[in-house]
Order: C-alpha cells, then sequence, then structure tokens
C-alpha cells in the first residue's frame, strides 16, 4: 500500500490556528461507516450518540512545555525540541539549528536550567540537563508549549490551557492527545450521568504522532515507540465489561490494541496501525481531521475504510470544518 493513497488536497485556511473559544462548541462529523451516512452536529452533542453501559476511553498524559530557548555567547537562541526522556537528566532532542548543534554545545535556557549536548542517538542529540530544583517544575516556569508546525505561530498563555485536556494528569507527553480537546468537565459528567462508565489510559504522545510517513510503501515505515499505562482497573474493564468500547483519540485505540495484542499493562508500543488491520476491542472512534501521509490518518481509515474516510474529508472540506489540532471533530460509530 502507497503513502500516497492517503494524500488529499486541504486548503491552508482550514487548518485550525487558535482554538475555539468553548471547547465543547467546535463541530463534530457524525459518519456511519457501515452506510456512509454523514451528520454534522456541535461536539456537545456527542452524547445524543452514547448509550448505557458504554465504556469510553481518554488518555490522560499531560504535555510538557517541551520547547526551550537556549543561549551560548551568540545573540540568536537554539531552539531545543525534548523528545523522550532516557534518564532523569538525560533526554534525546531536536536543536535548531541542526548544523551548529555538536558534541559539546552548551547552553544556557534560564539561571535554574542548563544543558549540554553529550552524544548522539539515532540520529538525534542527546542532552545533559543541568538544573535547579524539580526538571518539570522549571519546565513550567520557562517552557513553551510544543504546538505542532503547521500551526504558524508562537505559544502564549492561552495555550498553556487549551493544548491540554481538562483531565490531564500525567506529564511526558509532546503533543496533545487532540481527540480529548473538546471535552469539557461538564460534558463529562453529564456523560457519566447517562451510564456511560469513563475510564483512563496513558499514552505519553511523541514526536512520531505528527511526522509524515517519508516511505513510499508505508509497509517500509517504522513507527516512533510510545510510553503507555494501562491501570488495573481500566483493565478490568476492558476484559470484564462486554459493552461498546469508545476510543477517545488514535493514542488510546493505539494504547487498547497493544494491551489486546501482547497482554503487557505498560511498556513502549510502536504498533502501527493502517487499512487491513483487524480491531479487538474498540467499537467507537472519537477523533480530529489528521494531516495527509500521517499515520492517525492511516489508524482511522483502517476503522471507518480508506475509501469512505477520504470522501467524508472532502465533504468536511467542502462544508469548511476547521483540520488538524485545534480542528473540529469526527465520530466514527
Amino acid at each position: 500500500m502507497k503513502t500516497i493513497e492517503f494524500d488529499y488536497y486541504l486548503p491552508s485556511h482550514l487548518i485550525a490556528q487558535h482554538p475555539v473559544d468553548e471547547r465543547d462548541m467546535s463541530r463534530l462529523l457524525v459518519l456511519h461507516k457501515d452506510s456512509g451516512e454523514i451528520e454534522h452536529r456541535n461536539f456537545k452533542d456527542i452524547i445524543e450518540y452514547l448509550s448505557n453501559g458504554d465504556v469510553l476511553i481518554l488518555n490522560d498524559t499531560k504535555v510538557i512545555p517541551a520547547r526551550l530557548f537556549g543561549y551560548t555567547n551568540q545573540e540568536k537562541p537554539f531552539e531545543v525540541l525534548l523528545v523522550k526522556q532516557l534518564q532523569t537528566n538525560l533526554w534525546e532532542v531536536l536543536v535548531k539549528p541542526i548544523r551548529k548543534a555538536r558534541i559539546g554545545l552548551e547552553l544556557v535556557f534560564s539561571d535554574e536550567l542548563k544543558g549540554v549536548i553529550c552524544k548522539y542517538r539515532h540520529g538525534r542529540s542527546v542532552m545533559e540537563f543541568s538544573f535547579l530544583g524539580d526538571f518539570f517544575s522549571v519546565l513550567e516556569m520557562i517552557g513553551h508549549m510544543p504546538l505542532p508546525p503547521y500551526i504558524k505561530r508562537f505559544d502564549n498563555s492561552r495555550d498553556h490551557q487549551q493544548y491540554q485536556t481538562t483531565y490531564a494528569a500525567n506529564p511526558g507527553a509532546i503533543a496533545a492527545p487532540t481527540a480529548g480537546l473538546h471535552f469539557t468537565p461538564e460534558l463529562l459528567s453529564m456523560i457519566q450521568k447517562k451510564g456511560v462508565q469513563i475510564a483512563y489510559i496513558t499514552l505519553h504522545v511523541g514526536i512520531g504522532t505528527f511526522k509524515p510517513i517519508q516511505t513510499q510503501d508505508i509497509h517500509d515505515h517504522q513507527m516512533e515507540s510510545e510510553y503507555y499505562i494501562i491501570p488495573d482497573e481500566t483493565k478490568e474493564i476492558l476484559i470484564s465489561n462486554p459493552s461498546r468500547v469508545i476510543a477517545v483519540g488514535t493514542t488510546s485505540v493505539r494504547t487498547i490494541e497493544s494491551f489486546f495484542t501482547t497482554n503487557a499493562q505498560a511498556g513502549w508500543t510502536d504498533i502501527f496501525i493502517y487499512p487491513g488491520y483487524r480491531f479487538k476491542r474498540v467499537d467507537v472512534l472519537i477523533t480530529n481531521l489528521h494531516t495527509p501521509h500521517s499515520t492517525p490518518l492511516m489508524l482511522a481509515s483502517a476503522f471507518a475504510g480508506k475509501d469512505i474516510l477520504l470522501e467524508t474529508y472532502q465533504e468536511a472540506i467542502e462544508k469548511e470544518y476547521r483540520f488538524y489540532s485545534y480542528g473540529d471533530s469526527m465520530l466514527i460509530v
């Protein structure tokens, strides 16, 4: 299967650059995958598609302010993106400008945080940090939210709240599980009152989530591994509850399917889901509208069917839905 088969043209003005004013007032495109029927709703209407006894799975990872600006004795700063924590003070990072990212490069980010490139790993720099106090607390003070590259602006104070789900609890992601951005505490409370069981998993979203596939054949693509945890309570629900499982986001799907593939409740997963995959425990998918050539688009294609999904995307474009991380939502039933 060729990567080019997952291409489509999106006018640039449909790439959402800012979040909507109220999370649950984003639009909701409902796709009935068996019939091909499409409905156009608002996200708060999603409760109408949930039933007593359903299980709603949410990813409670928390985005860390992983974008840093460090200085040497030059005026122009280096940009550093934290990619993967290897040890307490050791991180795999992306550095710009990359041509100057040499071993021994020392950067000062603030009085509390400094770093030096100590080696290379898998084609990326590894930076050793020295800091005062707790590393993540320092990040909260000086770090910037790692907005994806198609958002053509710097982050602001609003992004620190809006590029984060309202139920985020476990720091470690460098990208938001964007399907969950639409839920408000009030909406989740209403969903629970309807008899829907809400359970949580954690998958720390990494750089692979928004990285386009570079290979011509999708089978040649290697997913970047991401760390996940399924709490005992959620494991018990997934195993013993025969009701529908509604996964919020592709990261929740990948976590659930990883568990039912390997039986590992925690660990690193590089599961790559594309058309032809047979889902083991996910019945309904809530997701955003994804970038061309991306692994989330391929997962959604596997769930809905590639042709019907891309046809639905064309209707979303015609109806001027907002796409990508801060964009509108899609429910596939």
